[in-house]
């Protein structure tokens, strides 16, 4: 597809206990389901204990299941999530929740595991150079954006009877922010010199990178 475009989404801009932001969320995790990307995300994970060890921090934490579940994965590594949103109710209770802009908090100094799911494809330009000096301290970089190609626009047509108003509208917007293949790398600014990385994407819309610092 074309070049990236990034655009509002109406989730992002509505109050967490809204109504409509709620249905949204749980369609958010049907989605996510669907392409599995918190599976894919632990399993991953699971790859790498040692950098686990180190600390297992998520950015766009969003609702807290994902790391609720890296946290139950790894009972014995400190986990961190960051996120505008206050934290959730349902929250494992050792994870270490911090709300606020993202840049306005201190990188992590010790290193670690990075995990982002359907987070990075929010920003563009000078932001993206922004966030990829942000992971400089981490040793693993597991992230799952979406795919910017034509079939996952399709599909997702074909969801919109069961999904709300703000879903339908998120949905595109962020396929149209997503990511082509090797874009990620590159615009975050993870150079051959530092990391190594390994890209897939899968048919349903997901595109994911692995990135391994030497």
């Amino acid at each position: 597809m074309r070049k990236r475009v990034v655009l509002p989404e109406l989730l992002d801009h509505l109050p967490a206990d809204d109504p409509e932001a709620r249905r949204s969320r749980c369609d958010l995790q049907r989605i996510n389901q669907l392409l599995g990307n918190g599976h894919w995300a632990c399993r991953t994970a699971r790859s790498f204990p040692a950098a686990a060890q180190h600390g297992i921090h998520e950015i766009g934490a969003g609702d807290g299941k994902l790391c609720s579940q890296l946290a139950r994965l790894f009972p014995q590594s400190p986990v961190s999530a960051y996120d505008l949103a206050p934290r959730p109710m349902d929250l494992e209770a050792r994870v270490v929740w911090q709300s606020g802009n993202l840049f306005s908090l201190p990188a992590p100094a010790t290193g670690g595991m990075l995990v982002a799911n359907l987070f990075i494809h929010h920003f563009e330009g000078d932001s993206l150079k922004k966030l990829g000096r942000w992971l400089e301290n981490f040793e693993i970089l597991i992230l799952s954006e979406p795919d910017r190609s034509l079939l996952p626009h399709l599909l997702g047509g074909l969801m919109h009877p069961w999904i709300n108003r703000v879903t339908r509208h998120d949905m595109h917007v962020s396929i149209r922010a997503g990511f082509a293949a090797g874009e990620i790398a590159s615009l975050l600014g993870l150079g051959a010199d530092h990391w190594r990385i390994c890209e897939t994407s899968t048919w349903l819309g997901a595109r994911r990178v692995v990135a391994l610092r030497h």
